[in-house]
């Protein structure tokens, strides 16, 4: 498979627009979001494991059950989580306003939100906004889409590669936010993925879960887990090949390339971390099973005491070895080596090498610094 990196973004993609304003959720900065495609789209997504789910997840899983879409709007600065009855009301009072100003049925109109938890959604300036968001869709708004969802974030996030499966050229895009709250199972963060590829609905449902399981479930920043967190992909079929299935003979070439740009934007998503100073590397190898090297690698990827002693250039390997065995994991001292680069790097590597099986796993994660906490004390 032939892949390149292309400009573009959730725009790359044959048929998509996007746009970002300001409506006033936020004092200046922009903080409501667009995705449109101009024909209808095959869609799946993926949600945070929360038990409290805000209120556009609740509405977007009802509208996925079709497995179509053609639109996302998404606000920042207000989550609409644990708001009531209120809070669904006016997330689909946001679902109708979209889906009228682009003559869609609301059914066809995903919706996320990010920001803080418990807050009414106003409602009214996103009806405001709404004209000016609509007009303003673009092939080149992407940058203006991806700046609108940011919260905490440092950098926008977005990504775009060109492949060629078969005799067709395919485009996939996307746009992410995320810096706190961020651990596996889909912590406060959100990706948007565009793709014209021709494509069954159950097999773009398989190459999301996959792409999500090796990116977004393999990251964690503070080992916070978040209510709002989304994942979505739209695929319009723009790039008129054959349609894939899980049975065709590029299925595998197209989820590599998902995987890529899924795995990049979750890179991107700790290296943004909110006060980090370091990008940390665990890769876990001889593990009896993936999901023992998985629960490894997280394991010491969450331990405070580990992330801080990274903040501080601090090499305290026994901090790696008390969150490997606190685990409970049966294993002998000398079916254990960790080997580290040096913590004063910006990039710091930590290999843990077992000697029980060939399960493996790689996780990214960031330090725990004094500037995260000032961060989070003044978050409101």
């Amino acid at each position: 498979m032939v892949m390149r990196i292309i400009s573009g973004g959730v725009c790359a993609p044959r048929g998509f627009f996007a746009s970002g304003v300001n409506c006033g959720i936020k004092n200046k900065k922009k903080d409501l979001a667009l995705i449109y495609s101009k024909v209808p789209a095959i869609a799946s997504g993926v949600f945070t494991a929360n038990t409290f789910k805000a209120q556009a997840l609740r509405v977007s899983k009802k509208h996925l059950k079709s497995a179509k879409a053609q639109a996302i709007i998404v606000n920042s600065g207000n989550a609409n989580c644990f708001t009531g009855a209120y809070g669904l009301a006016y997330t689909q009072k946001m679902v109708e306003a979209a889906a009228s100003g682009l003559s869609l049925s609301s059914n066809n109109v995903l919706v996320a939100s990010t920001g803080i938890i418990g807050k009414t959604l106003p409602i009214q300036k996103i009806k405001k906004g709404m004209p000016k968001l609509i007009k303003s869709l673009a092939r080149t708004g992407n940058r203006d889409a991806a700046c609108a969802i940011m919260t905490t974030d440092k950098v926008i996030k977005e990504i775009a590669v060109r492949i060629k499966i078969g005799n067709t050229v395919v485009n996939i895009g996307a746009m992410a936010k995320g810096a706190g709250m961020v651990s596996p199972k889909m912590a406060t963060m959100l990706c948007f993925i565009t793709t014209d590829i021709k494509i069954t609905p159950l097999a773009l449902k398989q190459a999301l879960k996959n792409a999500v399981s090796n990116s977004f479930n393999n990251i964690t920043v503070d080992g916070c887990m978040s209510t709002n967190d989304t994942v979505f992909i739209l695929a319009n079929g723009l790039s008129n090949g054959p349609a894939l299935t899980l049975k065709s003979r590029y299925y595998p070439e197209f989820m590599r390339a998902l995987n890529f740009v899924a795995a990049k934007m979750a890179e991107a998503i700790v290296r943004d971390a909110e006060g980090a100073t370091k990008f940390i590397e665990i890769n876990v190898c001889g593990a009896a099973s993936p999901a023992m090297a998985k629960e490894i690698g997280l394991s010491v990827a969450n331990s405070n005491l580990f992330k801080t002693a990274a903040f501080g250039k601090n090499p305290n390997w026994g901090r790696i070895i008390a969150a490997v065995g606190s685990l409970g994991i049966r294993i002998k001292e000398e079916d254990i080596k960790i080997k580290f680069s040096s913590f004063k790097q910006k990039n710091i590597k930590i290999d843990i090498i077992l000697n029980l099986g060939s399960g493996k796993s790689r996780i990214y994660t960031s330090d725990l610094s004094s500037e995260y906490v000032k961060i989070n004390a003044e978050y409101t």
